[in-house]
């Protein structure tokens, strides 16, 4: 009888945690770190998005609130023709900011460059309408 090794079990209940983890559907949502920047003209709002394409990525924006979301699906495959190992992954990411004073939807822009989002939003010195307008990413 050869000897147990008493990790083997405890190594076997964090992998079938991990899985019954990633079924759930809650590893899929990760959050979206950012820094956000203010100047007397304009908000900027840098946001990590690694792995991302810049099609996968939706903001949208309405009076002082910025909405930042991207959808990802990737597989990869190992071996031939016979699958030894094929995986697919699905990402989705939202993040919503109130920002301290309402903006100019309309002249917002954004750009995306190696996994780096940046957004920047000029300030609002009227009252406007309430209605939410898409940022193109450019």
């Amino acid at each position: 009888m050869s000897p147990q090794n008493p990790f083997d079990e405890i190594e076997q209940f964090f992998k079938r945690m991990g899985r019954e983890f990633e079924e759930s559907g809650l590893g899929s949502l990760r959050d979206i770190s950012v820094d956000v920047s203010e100047t007397d003209d304009e908000f900027t709002v840098v946001a990590d998005l690694p792995g991302y394409e810049k099609d996968d990525i939706e903001i949208s924006a309405s009076g002082r609130e910025l909405t930042i979301r991207a959808e990802q699906t990737a597989e990869t495959e190992e071996s031939g023709d016979r699958y030894v190992r094929r995986e697919r992954r699905q990402s989705n990411v939202r993040r919503s900011l109130t920002l301290p004073q309402e903006v100019v939807e309309e002249e917002a822009s954004a750009t995306y460059k190696n996994g780096v989002l940046t957004v920047t939003l000029p300030k609002e010195t009227s009252e406007e309408d309430d209605e939410s307008t898409s940022i193109d990413v450019v």
